[in-house]
């Protein structure tokens, strides 16, 4: 009271006070004189009491009776505008708490008076409440007077007036009852315990109550009297009452003042005995009152219950429930009964519509709820109030929907009856008038809109405030059911509340004390219980016919609630329901799954048969109103049509996302329920899994195609990511609930598996995609699911549905490859059962045919080899198992995957695997060799294996200790369990094995069908060998040999053999093969090559590794006979390169027993072409060095000791080996065919070149005893050899141009090797000096090729000019080069050795004159003019030798037969039967002839002259040859071949001089000779005159016609042999030339004379010549007188 008490204040206050009366006395002055005295003395008495107090306000409290008394008296007065003033002043004086007890109570008399005038009634309540409410003056009868006067002014005629009244005396009771809660609070202390003794004495009591209370008892329980029409103690006076009012009032008092009733208990006492006693009789319907009823009132009766009572009783119970639930359990049970009772059916609706809202009521209030449950569904014997109430709530909606109400009917579809949803056409949103979409419940036809009633939490209601109202008020449609709808809501919310705090709690308890459940806890279970049986139907039922997204969503939060709650309580039933509901919410009508049938038997059953149910209480709703969004496929086993998604079904389906993000762990079981639904949604919606397991919007493979909305576009995105947190969250479940969702997926798996069995429809993917999400979130405790998780995927991944095992194995294979990335503890590298056991499923994968999962199984090793391989470990052989695993008949792509993995290994992670896996990658690597699938794979593998020998080779020593110590531990495992260490290749050390396994595998490629990797494997096998051979031990290599190498020369061998010589046409398509691969054998013989050449270089370069070894001899021997095979196999190719073998083994050094020598290949004179072909390691692009020398090689293997030095004797014995395999494949292949076709294999030149080629290194090995025997074996193969032809196709090649003197490289080669024989016959012993003459035999059978060519058995060979290359024939070389070579080595030989024992007794030189004799007589006749040329030379240079050695032994007579043959060659040559070619030139006639001279030249100077030493047989021919060379014209035949030979006076001339010579010049030993020269020149000059006659006749004859040609030849060329002879003459000695001869030669002078008539010119110039000598014979004659004297 500051304000009021402050010096300010008070001052005011007397001012006013003072004017106030002076305005009073003003205005009584006339009427009303005592009124006016009052005033001025009260004016005094103001004045006196300011000045005499200090408190002023005290003393005028004190004076307040005198202060007020002329106010009072003004108002005695009754003049309006007096009463006005005076109460105006009495109200300041109120206000400012200057009224005493006395003076109140004169003031309220006051006040009644006037009201008994009614006058100034508003002003009369103003001044009561001003009384009432400033101070707490007025007690007992005052108080209870002022109430009445309210009461009375309440009732007046005037609206005002008593509106006003009501208001006041409202405000009037709750003073009363504000000082009581003013006075408590005043004692509060002191006071307590006594109050609770004494009142619980006597209850009836008042006079313990303290004066406010007890004002307030009085107050109250008059109210109740009246309200029951029963007459007040209290409240004297009172006049009417309405019961309406009076129940407002008690409403008002119970609702504000309730800590009142439950303080004391006198006020506890009226409740119990008065108020509720009073409701339930005014309940009952027919109960009798009337309006307005007075004390004595008679109640006339009424039939129908009222509305406005009926309805002020709803909310007073409602307060008594709310407030004082706890002091009157009883009572309240019975109220609950008749609120339930109300909702019937049968009851008007307004009162329903009340009775619904006071329900909300109690539902906003949770604690309420939960003290029902406790004091009645718990309790043994007591109604189940609470489940009465659910379950009211629950028929009082079904019934609303099962009963349209009136007026509705405009709205309600024509298919009103039917029980099956009506089935309107979902396209019509609107109704018939296209009236806008209110939100709606529509059900089963009934269409109720929902208003907005209240907001969610606070009981808002609309009628229970009519307070207004008389008759019932027209209830909008649909506002009971919707104000049901929000008692449900607030229900669900309230218990919720509940429930989690005290959950919340009991946790806490539990953790701190032992408790097991705290009595909350239960009472939430029992209550629960109970509502969630009903509430489930409910709010099913509303949710079916929801049309509005806002109501949806709340009752779809409250079934979430629920079914979170139930899950947490253990409530299996009742959780399932509720999410049994919400999955049938999210489905489209009747796609009834039966998993949501019947809520517990379902789960067992399978059948995913879409079925219309029969309504039993809910029926979806027929979608005349609701929008659908999404039209999709439904997951069925037969395609059934289309189905529709509704907004409401998205809406759904988002609520069970959050109540399995949310409260995942508590839905155990229902997991199948949830999922179920989803799966069937994600499908409706063409959700597709992409990546990782999230879903992503997808189109419908078959059937019509999914129509989405925009709306639904827009949410998929969320929708996807929502299902995808609900399985990130199952990271935070415990593992009951993890395995509890595994389970669920692996079912549905299993179902969606069934349903995709024998279709090729699209499967539903949506459990493989979420176990793949599931276990990717699990990493961290993988090893608890991932058994179950990756069996079922392993099933998956067999089915036979394509999709569906692509994901089994998608998911299978990225969760192997996060589990292997995931940062587990303890890392894996330490936990290596746990990398096993990711890594198993990898490797069971090999175990499923179809090649698509293969391929996934091989892209995830990739990958994990990409990302991990460094650290595999233990897991090698699962992922190199996973690589071999793959069958050739697996499809390219399958086989070029594992290959790229098997790439990354080998290039990258060899160093990081166990050593014991080495074995493993080369097994793999092996197989992709022989693969027949994609030929670069299998020889990339060749390659692979060659990078990893050469790792072994790098890392060897490593490698080596590793293995030994694994090799250890095994020996000792297998030594305690007592078997035999089993592993190939066993005796050998581990290390070694290695290599021979990488071999063996090579060796298996050795003999794959493609050629292209034979060839590649046979290259790599052998540099393997011979790059990394020195890493074996010593032992190992008899393994090499007979195990690797001759293995597989028996195998080649044996497969060339038999290879089919069909042609193969162009190999796959475009690719050409060339001619010389077109048949299965031709490719095998490459094969063939190679191998042979390899195991040839090994032999060759590791040979003192090898000889060592004790069974070398046998292994040479094996050798030789492979390579003589080859070599005698009807394939040029082979053959020569098996030649080519034998060279490379022959030129093997035995061992220097001086260890630092090198290798060398042995000092031969003749260069032997070694054969570096194709496959020298460098081809492999690698090259490699070799530091060590032969001795520490072999001193590596033998430790300690000296190299071992193979015995000579054991050597040679190898080299005479080779020399047979030689000598067999020379004999067999050379030797002709017996019979001549086209197919007749003949020997290719290079082949016999190269044979020939190998005999002089092999006869520096083998000369020691190369006997007689030998070498006639080598003729017999030399000459074979010769004589071969060639075929015509190959000739261009080989051959030179006819012309070219050039020798093939075959007669090169056996020149060459009768050269090494010569050779070493030179400077070798006599006894093998005695080979000569075989030597000279052997040559001059070549020589004689020059004119007759060898013949080759029956075979027809053409000359080389005459064959057509396109045709298969065989051309006959050109021998005049080799026979002229041949003859050449004959001269030199010759010369070297013609005084050789063996050369003179073997008549060398008759052969030699022999076989020259053949080109000689020959001549032109001969195939090249060079060889009688050649011939003529060579027979004079070993004349010139051989001549004086024939003289030498002439008494021996070894060359008696010798001179005939001589005698008839020379005759043959200078006389010979061929004629010169036409075109021969003038010169080259010249050069014959001055040949021809020559050979006349030697008989003079070689033979005539040691005449004496020759037989005179001999000499005879001579002389007569020579005779007939000099006189050759002689011959009366004129022959073509006489005149050709017309031109030779230079040889004629010569033959006559050495006649002539040979006549004269000797001294005349024989009267014979003498005979024979002179005998010869008559008979000469004879004929030339016998010729001079007939020309001259002729000429004379012929006139003018010119001679034939011949004949003036012929006369030429007497004419000059005449001029020849006399100058022949002339140079004769005198002495030496008869006198007849001379007058024979002079008788021809006249004859000569004569022929100067001759015409021809010719003619004429060659008698000139013969006229001119004849001077030397015109001497001037001498006397006779002196000739007669001489």
């Amino acid at each position: 009271m500051a304000g009021t008490s402050s010096p300010e204040a008070v001052k005011k206050l007397l001012e006013n006070m003072q004017g106030d009366l002076r305005g009073l006395s003003l205005e009584c002055r006339k009427k009303f004189p005592p009124v006016k005295e009052a005033a001025e003395s009260g004016i005094i008495k103001v004045k006196t009491i300011a000045a005499r107090n200090t408190d002023i306000l005290a003393a005028l409290k004190e004076n307040s009776s005198e202060v007020v008394q002329p106010f009072l008296m003004g108002c005695g007065t009754k003049e309006p505008k007096i009463t006005q003033l005076c109460l105006a002043a009495i109200q300041r004086l109120m206000s400012h708490e200057v009224v005493s007890e006395a003076a109140a109570g004169n003031i309220i008399n006051m006040l009644w008076q006037l009201m008994e005038n009614s006058l100034e009634e508003l002003k009369l309540l103003q001044t009561v409440l001003v009384l009432l409410t400033t101070n707490t003056v007025v007690h007992d009868e005052a108080l209870s007077k002022a109430i009445v006067l309210c009461f009375r002014l309440h009732f007046t005629k005037d609206n005002i007036t008593n509106n006003t009244a009501a208001a006041t005396v409202r405000q009037v009771v709750t003073v009363v009852f504000e000082r009581v809660v003013a006075e408590d609070e005043r004692y509060k202390d002191a006071v307590d315990q006594p109050a609770a003794v004494q009142g619980n004495s006597n209850r009836r009591s008042v006079s313990t109550l303290k004066p406010c209370a007890k004002d307030a008892y009085m107050l109250f329980q008059d109210l109740c009297q009246l309200v029951n029409a029963d007459a007040p103690y209290w409240l004297v006076g009172m006049t009417e009452m309405t019961r309406t009012f009076g129940l407002e009032l008690l409403e008002s008092v119970l609702n504000d003042f309730p800590q009142v009733f439950l303080q004391h208990q006198e006020f506890s006492f009226l409740l119990k005995e008065r108020v509720c006693p009073l409701v339930i009789k005014l309940f009952s319907p027919n109960i009798k009152f009337r309006q307005g009823s007075t004390t004595s009132s008679s109640p006339a009766p009424v039939e129908k219950p009222y509305f406005p009572i009926c309805m002020r009783l709803l909310r007073v119970v409602s307060v008594l429930i709310k407030q004082f639930y706890s002091l009157l359990v009883t009572e309240c049970e019975i109220f609950l009964s008749l609120l339930v009772k109300f909702l019937d059916a049968d009851k008007p609706q307004w009162l329903r519509a009340v009775a619904v809202e006071s329900i909300h009521r109690l539902c906003v209030q949770p604690q309420l709820l939960r003290s029902f449950c406790q004091s009645y569904d718990m309790k043994q014997h007591s109604t189940k109030v609470f489940r009465d109430i659910v379950n009211a709530l629950g028929s009082f909606i079904q019934s609303l929907f099962l009963v349209p109400s009136t007026g509705n009917t405009s709205a309600t579809p024509n298919q009103t009856g039917n029980t099956g949803s009506a089935q309107t056409n979902p396209g019509v949103l609107g109704m018939g008038g296209g009236a806008t979409l209110l939100p709606a419940f529509e059900y089963r036809g009934t269409w109720i809109p929902i208003l907005n009633v209240t907001v969610q939490g606070s009981a808002k209601a609309t009628y229970l405030e009519m307070l207004d109202k008389v008759e019932p008020p027209t209830i909008p449609e649909g506002y009971a059911m919707s104000v049901a709808f929000h008692c449900l809501l607030d229900l669900v919310r309230g218990i919720t509340t509940m429930i989690e705090g005290e959950l919340g709690e009991a946790e806490t308890v539990i953790q701190t004390t032992t408790e097991a459940t705290s009595l909350p806890a239960q009472s939430s279970e029992q209550e629960l219980q109970s509502v969630s049986d009903q509430s489930e139907k409910e709010l099913a039922a509303c949710f079916c016919a929801l049309t509005d997204e806002a109501a949806t969503e709340n009752i779809l939060k409250a079934e979430l609630t629920m079914a979170a709650l139930c899950g947490r309580l253990g409530l299996v039933t009742s959780r399932d329901a509720f999410i049994t509901a919400i999955c049938k919410g999210s489905l489209p009508p009747h796609y009834a799954l039966t998993v949501l049938n019947s809520t517990t038997a379902a789960l067992s059953s399978k059948s995913y048969s879409i079925q219309g149910q029969n309504v039993q209480m809910i029926s979806p709703s027929s979608e005349s109103h609701q929008q659908v969004v999404a039209v999709g496929q439904p997951l069925a086993l037969q395609p059934q049509g289309t189905v529709m998604l509704t907004s409401k079904n998205i809406q759904c389906m988002r609520t069970l996302l959050n109540l399995a993000h949310f409260h995942g762990a508590v839905l155990g079981t229902s997991w199948q329920l949830v999922l179920a639904t989803l799966q069937h949604l994600v499908w409706i919606l063409g959700l597709k899994p992409s990546v990782g397991g999230a879903l992503k919007p997808g189109r419908a493979v078959e059937g019509p195609s999914t129509v989405l909305t925009t709306a639904v576009m827009t949410d998929l995105p969320s929708i996807s990511s929502m299902i995808s947190k609900l399985f990130e969250n199952s990271q935070y479940l415990d593992d009951v609930s993890l395995h509890h969702l595994i389970n669920a997926l692996c079912s549905l798996s299993l179902e969606a598996m069934d349903m995709a069995y024998g279709n090729n429809k699209e499967p539903s993917l949506f459990a493989v995609a979420k176990l793949l999400e599931t276990g990717l979130v699990n990493m961290r405790r993988i090893e608890i699911l991932w058994r179950p998780l990756t069996g079922h995927l392993l099933e998956v991944c067999q089915h036979p549905n394509s999709r569906m095992r692509e994901w089994g194995a998608e998911a299978l294979t990225s969760l192997i490859k996060a589990g292997l990335t995931f940062r587990h503890d303890p890392p894996l590298s330490q936990n290596q059962r746990l990398q096993l056991l990711l890594l198993n499923p990898l490797k069971e994968l090999s175990n499923i045919s179809h090649p698509d999962i293969r391929i996934k199984q091989l892209e995830c090793v990739l990958q994990i080899l990409q990302s991990q391989g460094d650290s595999l470990g233990p897991g090698w052989p699962l992922v190199l198992g996973v690589m071999g695993a793959i069958q050739s008949d697996q499809g390219e792509s399958l086989i070029r995957t594992a290959f790229q993995c098997l790439q990354l290994v080998v290039t990258d992670f060899l160093p990081t695997m166990p050593c014991t896996c080495l074995q493993i990658v080369v097994e793999v690597a092996g197989s992709f060799g022989l693969h027949n699938q994609e030929l670069n794979i299998s020889l990339t593998s060749i390659g692979l294996l060659w990078n990893i020998s050469d790792y072994f080779f790098q890392r060897g020593e490593i490698i080596e200790k590793e293995l030994n110590k694994e090799e250890a531990v095994l020996q000792k495992q297998a030594e305690e369990k007592g078997v035999m260490l089993n592993r190939p290749f066993h005796p050998a050390s581990p290390f070694d094995c290695l290599w021979l396994c990488l071999y063996a595998k090579l060796g298996e490629l050795c003999v794959d069908p493609r050629p292209a990797v034979r060839k590649s494997a046979g290259q790599t096998l052998f540099s393997t060998i011979g790059a990394h051979g020195t890493l074996l031990q010593h032992s190992t290599w008899h393994t090499v040999i007979w195990k690797v190498l001759f293995h597989l020369l028996d195998r080649v061998r044996e497969s060339s053999t038999t290879a089919d010589k069909e042609k193969i046409e162009s190999g796959g398509g475009n690719i050409l093969i060339h001619h010389s691969r077109d048949t299965a054998e031709k490719q095998w013989a490459e094969t063939w090559v190679l191998t042979l050449a390899g195991v040839a270089r090994i032999f060759n370069t590791r040979r003192y590794l090898l000889q060592p070894l004790g069974d070398f001899s046998q292994a040479w021997d094996v050798l030789l006979d492979h390579i003589q095979s080859a070599a005698l196999s009807k394939n040029n190719e082979v053959s020569l390169a098996a030649l080519k073998s034998f060279q490379e083994i022959l030129q093997i050094v035995s061992p220097v027993r001086d260890s630092e020598k090198p290798e060398t290949p042995p000092a031969i004179n003749v260069s032997v072409p070694l054969v570096v072909g194709t496959t020298t390691a460098t081809s492999l692009g690698r090259s490699f060095m070799r530091t060590d020398s032969i001795g520490e090689r072999i001193g590596r293997y033998n430790g300690s000791e000296p190299p071992v030095v193979t015995d000579e004797i054991e050597d040679l014995n190898l080299w005479w080996a080779a020399w047979n395999s030689w000598y067999r494949i020379g004999s067999e292949s050379t030797r002709p065919p017996i019979t001549c076709d086209k197919l007749t294999f003949i020997p290719s030149q290079p082949f016999l070149t190269a044979l020939i080629q190998i005999f002089p290194a092999l006869y520096q090995h083998i000369k020691t005893g190369f006997s007689m025997d030998d070498l006639q074996k080598l003729g017999v193969i030399l000459h074979g050899a010769v004589s071969v032809p060639i075929s015509s196709d190959a000739s261009p090649f080989i051959l030179p141009s006819y012309t070219e003197a050039i020798l093939t490289s075959l007669q090169e080669a056996v020149l060459t090797a009768l050269d090494v024989l010569q050779k070493a016959i030179c400077v070798g012993s006599e006894g093998m000096q005695i080979m000569y003459p075989a030597i000279f035999d052997q040559l001059l059978a070549f020589v004689e090729f020059s004119c007759k060519p060898p013949q080759y058995g029956q075979l027809e060979t053409k000359h080389i000019a005459n064959a057509k290359y396109n045709q298969a024939e065989w051309v006959a070389l050109n021998y005049v080069p080799f026979a002229e070579r041949s003859l050449e080595v004959v001269v030199d030989l010759y010369q070297k050795t013609a005084c050789h024992k063996a050369v003179v007794t073997e008549k060398v030189l008759q052969n030699i004159i022999k076989t020259l004799r053949i080109p000689l007589s020959l001549k032109y006749s001969c195939p090249s003019e060079s060889t009688w040329k050649l011939a003529v030379s060579s027979l004079l240079k070993v004349l010139s030798i051989g001549l004086p050695v024939a003289r030498q032994h002439a008494s021996s007579g070894k060359f008696d037969s010798m001179w005939p043959e001589l005698a008839n060659t020379f005759e043959d040559f200078l006389f010979t039967k061929s004629t010169p070619p036409d075109n021969l030139s003038i010169q080259e006639f010249q050069k014959n002839e001055s040949i021809d001279v020559e050979v006349v030249q030697l008989i003079s100077t070689e033979i005539l002259p040691y005449a004496n030493f020759i037989p005179k047989e001999f000499v005879g021919q001579i002389m007569t040859m020579l005779n007939k060379g000099s006189i050759h014209s002689q011959s009366s035949s004129f022959t073509e071949a006489e005149i050709d030979i017309r031109m030779r006076e230079e040889f004629s001339k010569v033959c006559f001089e050495t006649l002539l010579q040979f006549s004269f010049s000797n001294k005349v030993t024989t009267p014979q000779e003498g005979y024979i020269s002179r005998m010869a020149l008559s008979v000469l000059l004879k004929r030339s005159q016998d010729v001079l006659h007939r020309y001259i006749e002729d000429e004379r004859l012929s006139g003018k016609c010119p001679l034939p040609r011949q004949q003036v030849t012929e006369i030429i060329f007497v004419l000059k042999a005449v001029s020849t002879l006399i100058d022949s003459l002339k140079k004769t000695q005198p002495e030496n030339v008869d006198s007849s001869t001379w007058a024979q030669v002079i008788a021809l002078y006249p004859t000569l004379v004569e022929c100067i008539t001759c015409s021809s010119s010719e003619v004429c110039s060659a008698l000139k010549e013969a006229l001119v000598p004849f001077k030397d014979f015109m001497h001037p004659p001498a006397s006779k007188v002196q000739n007669g004297e001489s």
